[in-house]
């Protein structure tokens, strides 16, 4: 991988273009009537870009930790601007047009906090973010306008604790499947709704919103501690405090987003990612945000990453801890040690501390080998996601293999087609599935969507009915990080583009073969080439608004779903 940007044509910002001059006049009479004083023209003015929102769950808390933020900033000698991101809750907006709008939002957080910065020409940002396209639209935002930044996320939920023990969100969603078989009444399941998310953060397993904090601090754009202490924590707010100083140090050592987010750094994080057994979401987002940075990254380059990195930790939905217990075992940094000591990462990388992540790395040590399996006794020798080509996806597709059973790592069986996530659900709960079969959801791509929306539904439900051991899922669409089983998402060419996941019929047989990283429908060259003469491309589900203009410019899933 290597850089791909002139950095010579990188626009040089700074607030004294706001504010210098017998013709920025104007400017300051506008920063008075803000309350700035005179002497306040004189210090670093850091954007302090808050995403609090009332609907989001992760980000209700974010106007604490923006406070704390803030003080840290006015500490270090620094003026302390605010303004917002948008935020949707993937949760709440799961299984309903809602979730045709979750990953768009990644793009339209980058561009709009762009403009925002730009227009205002900041010294420093505070990144804080904590839900699912939230943190990767930022830090997308943070490699394009690169000026000194750093990552302060509001913290992941606390674990629930229901009828079943320690839960989270995932358990809701395969209790609606439990439920759906008959093995729990209805007030058990109500019940285990009011206890499963008992505290603002983002939900406690290792979904993509953890994914994405942890691996903040992994590619060195965020403190230790950033994606594992929980958010109603005190710490928390002591780390957003920290973080508001520790921007003013990168101002002053002219320490840029472009300077951290290297090529190696995002090896750093895929590494990570691998070892931490991470949402596949973050195949979509580290390409992007490699992207924003100059850096080439595509699918295919995290396959031999994967390949040479133990999977050290087991979090939900993958096992039975919490990022609660990642924080008490020394969190991303106790992780990396282990991963150091056989020489996996970029030691010298430098990070947001101003110092080289080799530094940051000095004296840390793993608290809870339980939580975190030492190098020596990895769960696997090979990480938690795999990169699966074939006939069936000659661009690559993904699964999560460290949360998936022994029994299905390899697995054969028909097809059973549907054209979206709605029939495919409904087939499920009416029982039309049954054990062996291969569930294919398709027209569900970034432009068949529109938009690739998560399908936690379908896959929990299947859990939930006691078909996770026994059934898989193949998708042109993608999974929540909270999904389990033998679900294989971003299958690439995708349907709407008349890739061979558009031409399946009922009952083919379909090949999985995850540890030799094969996907393959079994039909002869022949029967490709006619089915392929005879697709026709259907017209796009929604046709109006933002997403008519996202279906024209979003490229594969392969590439990370990213807009020219």
């Amino acid at each position: 991988m290597s850089c791909g940007v002139d950095m010579s044509k990188l626009v040089s910002m700074g607030s004294d273009k706001m504010k210098k001059g017998a013709e920025r006049a104007p400017h300051r009479s506008l920063l008075y009537a803000l309350g700035l004083t005179e002497d306040d023209f004189d210090k670093p003015i850091i954007g302090i870009v808050n995403s609090h929102n009332e609907i989001v769950p992760g980000h209700m808390n974010l106007n604490a930790v923006a406070e704390a933020v803030k003080k840290g900033v006015w500490a270090a000698g620094g003026v302390p601007m605010m303004f917002p991101a948008i935020a949707m809750c993937d949760g709440i907006a799961m299984g309903h047009i809602g979730m045709h709008y979750s990953l768009v939002t990644r793009d339209l957080i980058c561009d709009s906090t762009e403009a925002v910065a730009m227009a205002h020409q900041f010294d420093g940002l505070v990144m804080i973010c904590n839900c699912d396209k939230n943190v990767p639209g930022l830090l997308m935002a943070a490699a394009r306008i690169n000026v000194p930044t750093i990552f302060c996320s509001g913290g992941p939920m606390l674990a629930g604790k229901t009828s079943k023990g320690l839960a989270s969100l995932s358990d809701m969603f395969e209790d609606v499947g439990v439920h759906a078989a008959g093995n729990m009444t209805d007030e058990e399941l109500a019940q285990n709704e009011k206890d499963a998310c008992p505290s603002c953060g983002s939900c406690s397993g290792m979904f993509t919103a953890n994914s994405m904090n942890c691996l903040t601090e992994a590619i060195g754009m965020g403190l230790s501690g950033n994606g594992t202490i929980p958010a109603p924590y005190s710490a928390r707010l002591r780390l957003a405090k920290e973080a508001g100083k520790q921007v003013m140090e990168l101002v002053k050592k002219d320490i840029k987003p472009r300077d951290i987010m290297t090529p190696k750094a995002f090896e750093n994080a895929l590494t990570v990612d691998m070892a931490l057994g991470c949402s596949t979401n973050t195949l979509l987002h580290i390409p992007a945000i490699a992207k924003e940075a100059g850096v080439p990254l595509f699918l295919g380059d995290a396959h031999p990453i994967s390949e040479r990195t133990p999977n050290l930790c087991r979090l939900a939905p993958a096992g039975h801890h919490y990022v609660e217990h990642l924080d008490e075992a020394g969190g991303i940094y106790a992780v990396m040690s282990e991963l150091a000591k056989k020489d996996l990462l970029h030691l010298d990388e430098m990070t947001v501390t101003g110092k080289t992540l080799g530094e940051n790395l000095k004296g840390v040590v793993n608290k809870k080998r339980n939580v975190i399996r030492p190098i020596e006794k990895p769960y696997t020798e090979y990480g938690g996601i795999a990169v699966l080509r074939g006939n069936l996806a000659p661009d690559g597709s993904v699964v999560k293999q460290s949360a998936i059973s022994e029994g299905m790592l390899k697995h054969a069986g028909p097809a059973r087609c549907f054209n979206s996530e709605e029939a495919a659900s409904e087939a499920i709960l009416g029982g039309e599935i049954k054990a062996g079969d291969v569930v294919v959801v398709r027209y569900e791509g970034p432009k068949g969507g529109p938009g690739m929306r998560e399908m936690l539904q379908p896959t929990a439900t299947l859990m939930g009915m006691g078909l996770g051991d026994s059934v898989a899922l193949i998708t042109d669409g993608r999974f929540s990080g909270a999904t389990r089983g033998a679900a294989i998402g971003h299958v690439s060419p995708e349907a709407m583009e008349g890739g061979p996941i558009a031409l399946i019929e009922d009952g083919d047989t379909i090949e999985i073969d995850i540890r030799n990283c094969r996907l393959d429908l079994k039909i002869s060259d022949e029967e490709f080439a006619k089915r392929r003469a005879a697709w026709v491309k259907p017209e796009p589900k929604i046709n109006h608004g933002f997403l008519k203009r996202y279906v024209t410019m979003v490229s594969s899933a392969d590439k990370g779903a990213v807009l020219p």
